[in-house]
């Protein structure tokens, strides 16, 4: 299981954000089981809701930023399918270089 650190700045991280991250990298975590950390860091200016995320995998680090004018939640959901579209990516790659075939001259 991976540990999820969620930080803000200018913001208080509620129980309810907190319940709505953890849900939603649930859905990253059906991708691969590799994940060891997560750092999410909410940010708050004059009018944009920021969400970043940096995923830690063996020899890889991904990150994935989005922000909303509207509500937090939903540069939260954009993030998080950033994050899901890049793991799915990393993923293929791997399984594609351990499943290239020798070739002998």
């Amino acid at each position: 299981m991976h540990t999820i650190n969620i930080t803000g700045h200018h913001i208080d991280v509620t129980p309810a954000i907190k319940d709505h991250i953890t849900e939603k990298f649930n859905k990253v975590s059906k991708l691969t089981d590799q994940i060891t950390t997560v750092n999410v860091t909410l940010q708050k200016d004059n009018k944009k809701q920021k969400a970043e995320a940096t995923l830690h995998l063996p020899g890889k680090e991904i990150f994935a930023a989005a922000s909303s004018e509207d509500r937090l939640f939903h540069a939260i959901d954009a993030m998080i399918d950033k994050l899901s579209k890049q793991v799915d990516k990393h993923k293929t790659k791997q399984s594609a270089a351990t499943h290239k075939v020798a070739v002998v001259s």
